[in-house]
């Protein structure tokens, strides 16, 4: 039995590639629960969500590609952080194959914070992520 759906396309009549699906477990912060399965976008609001809460080089089960540093942002001027973190969301969120931009970065948020809000395109579609950070 088949329990995640593929696609075959078949290229020069003797290479076949898969294409494996997005489908996910369904993570409800809200609720601190796990049910059910997500897939294409909603997956990859997941995915961009973990991407950007998890500290990198910080835990053995990622490999250092993935994940985003704060940790060392804190107590820095915003001059400094607001172009660093752009470049850190673009680098953690483009090391995910799917992902195929981050623009249109706004800033803001009051002292000792840093709000962040910006676009993220990927294969199926935009998303509209909003970060907070503290500084």
């Amino acid at each position: 039995m088949k329990l995640t759906p593929q696609s075959e396309i078949e290229i020069n009549n003797n290479v076949v590639i898969q294409k494996i699906p997005t489908l996910t477990y369904r993570v409800q912060k809200e609720k601190e629960i796990v049910s059910g399965t997500v897939d294409e976008l909603e997956a990859m609001k997941q995915a961009v969500f973990k991407i950007l809460f998890t500290e990198r080089y910080q835990y053995e089960i990622y490999n250092w590609e993935y994940g985003m540093e704060l940790r060392d942002l804190f107590g820095r001027a915003k001059s400094y952080v607001i172009p660093e973190i752009k470049k850190r969301i673009e680098e953690a969120l483009l090391a995910d194959d799917r992902i195929k931009a981050v623009t249109d970065f706004k800033f803001g948020g009051k002292k000792g914070e840093l709000e962040v809000k910006f676009k993220v395109h990927t294969i199926f579609g935009t998303l509209e992520i909003e970060r907070t950070v503290d500084i």
